[in-house]
């Protein structure tokens, strides 16, 4: 099965990327905890990517070069319907300290989430530049968090039709984070997304609603929620996943307040 989905992403990247599987894995079976190493020469091809995500796979650089493509027997998943806010969150809500974005400060996000400072992080130059490029394309999605006019937090992630993926999170202020995942989670209900991906569980998202998946059932997930498209607002020049463009406006939002709506 491995064999085969390398097969399908050479054929999409064409020329615009090589890949060198390594000896011990091109035999590794598509249900195991084990990676994918594949040697990289320049930034991961936009349709290779999509096609990972759309097959239950996520990229994180290793060691020597390699990216590394992850797609774990236990996935962590935060079903949209079973966020878990504290009082103390509900009190930070509603005191309407931060704002709201989307999309408005996209490249932002993404370094502050580089740079938070821990050890072995995975956001190297080629995940920004990749990313970015994603942004740019209208798959790639960021929330901002806002506090006297400075970046106060953010997150970042991949909607593709009814699936958002979501990649990292920082925050410079307390709460900053918890904000703008609630944020997401909002406007993911809102908008009847199915699915909310956070690749692997951890203390932090099991106390926020996040559980564990095996492999079979988050694939079963993430067909159902690729039969549904329903659109992420943004601010960017979109396009769907033919190319045609999309219009669709940026909007702000106060946290606390009544969800917002997009732009006129």
């Amino acid at each position: 099965m491995v064999k085969r989905f390398v097969g399908r992403v050479e054929r999409l990247a064409h020329y615009f990327i090589v890949f060198r599987l390594t000896p011990e894995r091109t035999n590794a079976p598509a249900t195991t905890d084990e990676p994918l190493y594949i040697t990289r020469q320049i930034m991961i091809s936009l349709p290779v990517l999509l096609t990972a995500y759309r097959s239950g796979w996520f990229p994180m650089p290793g060691p020597s070069g390699t990216m590394v493509w992850h797609a774990p027997d236990l996935r962590g998943i935060l079903p949209i319907d079973r966020f878990r806010v504290s009082r103390r969150l509900t009190r930070v809500l509603r005191s309407h300290k931060f704002d709201i974005t989307f999309d408005r400060a996209f490249n932002q996000v993404i370094v502050g989430c580089a740079s938070r400072g821990v050890e072995g992080d995975w956001i190297t130059g080629e995940i920004i530049e990749t990313y970015s490029a994603l942004h740019d394309a209208g798959f790639a999605h960021s929330v901002e968090v806002w506090c006297g006019g400075e970046l106060a937090g953010g997150l970042y992630g991949v909607a593709l039709r009814g699936a958002f993926f979501g990649e990292s999170m920082f925050y410079r202020v307390t709460d900053a984070s918890k904000v703008a995942l609630s944020a997401l989670i909002d406007h993911l209900r809102i908008r009847d997304f199915r699915l909310l991906d956070v690749q692997w569980l951890t203390p932090h998202l099991a106390r926020l609603g996040a559980v564990e998946v095996p492999r079979v059932h988050y694939l079963e997930l993430l067909e159902d929620a690729m039969q549904v498209d329903p659109k992420f607002v943004t601010g960017q020049g979109v396009c769907d996943e033919l190319g045609a463009p999309s219009n669709q406006g940026c909007f702000k939002s106060e946290v606390g307040s009544t969800p917002a709506q997009p732009a006129k």
